[in-house]
C-alpha cells in the first residue's frame, strides 16, 4: 500500500492529461460533427463532397498515424504546434468525423413526415430541427455515442506517441524503473473506475429520454 501511495502523485499527473484530452474532444467534437452531419447531408453538392472526404480521411486512417502526422508533419510545410495542441487538434477532428456519422444516421432515421407535419403547422426549418428532430435524434444516437466516448477515454492513451505524459505511460515509466507490475494494475484500476461512471452515465441519460420511444 505504501509502494501505491508512493506513485500516486505521478500517475495522478498523468490522470489530468488524460482527462484534459477527453474533456476538450468532447466538448469540441459533439458540436462539430453536428455541423458536419448537417454538411454530409447537405443539397449543395460540393459542400457534401468535401464532407465526405474529410470523414473519409479521419476514419480511413489510425489516429496514432494522425498525430504523427500534425505533430511531426505540419512542421516540414511552416506549420508547428505545441504538444497539447496537435494532440487536441487530432482528437477533436478526428471524434468530429466519427461523430457526424453517428448524428447522421441519427437525422436520415426520422420519418420524413415530421418534417411536412411541421411544414403544415407554419414552423420554420431551424425550429422544427431544434424542437422535433433534434430531441429525437439525440435519443436514438446515445448508445453510439456513449461507446465512442468510452472509446475515447482508452485513445488518449495514443497521446504517448508525442511525448505526452498521459496516465498509462505514467503507469509504464513507473512500471519500468520500478520493475514492478503494481503500476499498470492502478492505472487498469483508474481506466475501469472512468469507464464504469460514464457507462453509468450513459444508462440514465437513455432512461431519461425513453418517453420519446
Amino acid at each position: 500500500m505504501s509502494y501505491i501511495l508512493s506513485i500516486l502523485p505521478a500517475l495522478t499527473s498523468g490522470l489530468a492529461i488524460t482527462f484534459e484530452v477527453f474533456v476538450v474532444t468532447l466538448v469540441f467534437s459533439i458540436p462539430l460533427g453536428l455541423i458536419v452531419a448537417i454538411g454530409r447531408i447537405s443539397k449543395i453538392n460540393i459542400v457534401s463532397r468535401v464532407v465526405q472526404l474529410y470523414i473519409l480521411i479521419m476514419r480511413g486512417t489510425p489516429l496514432l498515424l494522425q498525430l504523427v502526422v500534425v505533430f511531426f508533419g505540419l512542421p516540414y510545410v511552416g506549420i508547428v504546434l505545441e504538444r497539447n495542441t496537435s494532440a487536441l487538434l487530432t482528437f477533436v477532428l478526428n471524434y468530429a468525423a466519427y461523430f457526424a456519422e453517428i448524428f447522421r444516421g441519427g437525422i436520415e432515421s426520422i420519418d420524413i413526415g415530421q418534417y411536412e407535419g411541421a411544414a403544415v403547422l407554419g414552423l420554420s426549418k431551424i425550429r422544427t430541427f431544434r424542437r422535433i428532430i433534434l430531441p429525437q435524434v439525440i435519443k436514438r444516437v446515445l448508445p453510439p455515442v456513449g461507446n465512442e466516448v468510452i472509446t475515447l477515454v482508452k485513445d488518449t492513451s495514443l497521446v504517448y506517441i508525442i511525448g505526452l505524459g498521459e496516465l498509462l505511460r505514467a503507469g509504464e515509466i513507473a512500471s519500468n524503473r520500478d520493475a514492478s507490475l503494481t503500476p499498470l494494475m492502478v492505472v487498469g484500476v483508474y481506466y475501469l473506475i472512468i469507464i464504469g461512471v460514464f457507462t453509468e452515465v450513459f444508462k440514465r441519460l437513455e432512461k431519461r429520454h425513453s418517453y420519446y420511444q
